[in-house]
């Protein structure tokens, strides 16, 4: 567990706006009223934009902190960092798209594809923030709800801002 431990804020980091910033693509198209096809569409050139970009930042983040603090050992490897923030954005990023790609292959799964990857990414922001708890030492559940809150107020902000949109395009 102490390998994984000092790669935890990238995991934290990559899987919460991963999971966020999906998301609030698939509520926001949601709120609009916008075709499953655009949900898909944004949603996959945002993950994979999106997390390739969080992991160059993570990577050129560690190489400047470890710039800054050339006398401390330095445990990160920057390249780690990366690949820890791309994955973890990436597999948990997926998670609000799964139910609209298996959709593509199940038609009468459309229907509630918004509610299940609602419960799903619900499950995945429990999910970190139970991970961060037990990693870090701190309450497990206060942790798992505290991320899903973060994540339930960025997913309402993105569904009434496309909602509001809506009336407006």
């Amino acid at each position: 567990m102490k390998n994984y431990r000092k790669y935890l804020p990238e995991f934290v980091y990559g899987g919460v706006d991963g999971a966020i910033t999906t998301f609030a693509i698939v509520a926001g198209a949601i709120g609009a009223s916008l075709s499953s096809s655009i949900i898909l569409i944004l949603g996959f050139a945002n993950l994979f934009a999106d997390g390739f970009s969080m992991a160059v930042s993570s990577y050129l983040s560690t190489k400047s902190d470890m710039a800054l603090n050339k006398r401390k050992k330095f445990e990160k490897k920057p390249q780690n960092s990366a690949i820890a923030t791309f994955v973890s954005f990436i597999l948990i990023g997926f998670i609000p798209l799964l139910f609209f790609v298996l959709a593509l292959f199940q038609d009468n799964l459309i229907q509630n594809a918004f509610l299940f990857s609602s419960i799903l990414t619900a499950f995945a922001f429990l999910f970190i923030g139970y991970v961060k708890g037990y990693v870090s030492g701190k309450k497990r559940i206060y942790s798992a709800f505290e991320t899903l809150a973060i994540g339930a107020v960025a997913s309402g902000l993105a569904f009434g801002i496309g909602y509001f949109l809506r009336s407006l395009v």
